[in-house]
């Protein structure tokens, strides 16, 4: 039975390409690249020959429909992406899912990794961690996102654009405190790899007017395990402060506000004990 091969290509330094994956190119029929013109420096250089289709977040719902339909002929399929382990913030999710559930094996090929690679050279802890993908640019979702990793025990992985670094830096620090440990990872695997190792104040410092060149990865420590001890200290003052408030005729909106602006806790958290000690007024 035909099959869909997942191949890991390298992201930067060709010779991190295995040999494996080198001879799973080699013997597919056809091969799914996200862009073909780069995939195809890629293949010229190691002297393969493949017909190749593109697949993009464009096109990758019709795209599946096509890959089925190859692999009914009896034709293997090989899927990559423009550099790393397809599918983590790239196309391929959903054909990987029709070739399933149309009973075909989906055969993965491992080999480079972006996250993965700025994570074990970061310097912070990794076992066990979250990997969040870029981060929303604005709104409700980002403020969620900045909450989620100020929040998280374990360390979480993005990826972000090099000239949203800065901001990025800087809006952690405010969600999850200017102490809190991250590593900024510039070019993996490339001539001018970099890591930068600090603080989220420090970072947001060091990146806030800084030309970034190259693809980042950003990899931030998790909530330190003496925090939780913390918060709920502070979880009890903050609910004795808003019940005082409250007494005092203030609005919950209002109550949400100044525990704010006294604890610096998160604007859900706030929101949150000043409801909860509302109802419990009201009951």
């Amino acid at each position: 039975m035909a099959s869909l091969f997942i191949v890991s290509t390298p992201i930067g330094n060709l010779g991190d390409i295995s040999r494996r994956a080198v001879d799973t190119l080699r013997a597919v029929d056809v091969v799914l690249a996200e862009d073909t013109r780069r995939t195809g420096v890629m293949l010229k250089l190691l002297d393969i020959q493949a017909r190749m289709i593109s697949a993009h977040e464009h096109n990758e719902a019709s795209r599946a429909g096509t890959v089925v339909e190859i692999l009914r002929e009896g034709r293997d399929v090989a899927l990559v992406t423009d550099a790393g382990t397809p599918l983590l913030s790239d196309p391929g999710a959903r054909i990987v899912r029709e070739v399933v559930e149309a009973g075909y094996d989906v055969v993965p090929i491992p080999g480079a990794s972006a996250l993965l690679a700025a994570l074990v050279a970061s310097g912070i802890d990794a076992g066990t961690f979250s990997f969040l993908g870029f981060p929303p640019r604005k709104g409700g979702s980002r403020a969620e996102m900045m909450e989620e990793i100020a929040a998280s025990p374990r360390a979480v992985v993005l990826y972000e654009s090099p000239n949203r670094v800065g901001r990025l830096l800087r809006d952690l620090a405010e969600a999850a405190g200017g102490e809190r440990r991250v590593c900024v990872a510039r070019e993996l695997t490339k001539l001018h790899e970099e890591f930068w190792r600090g603080t989220l104040a420090e970072g947001a410092e060091r990146y806030e007017d800084a030309e970034v060149l190259g693809e980042v990865v950003v990899v931030v420590e998790g909530r330190p395990k003496d925090a939780e001890r913390e918060e709920e200290v502070d979880a009890l003052a903050a609910h004795s402060i808003a019940r005082a408030l409250l007494g005092q005729g203030q609005s919950a909106s209002a109550v949400a506000k100044e525990l704010r602006r006294r604890m610096g806790i998160s604007r859900n958290d706030a929101y949150r004990i000043a409801q909860e000690a509302a109802e419990a007024q009201e009951g």
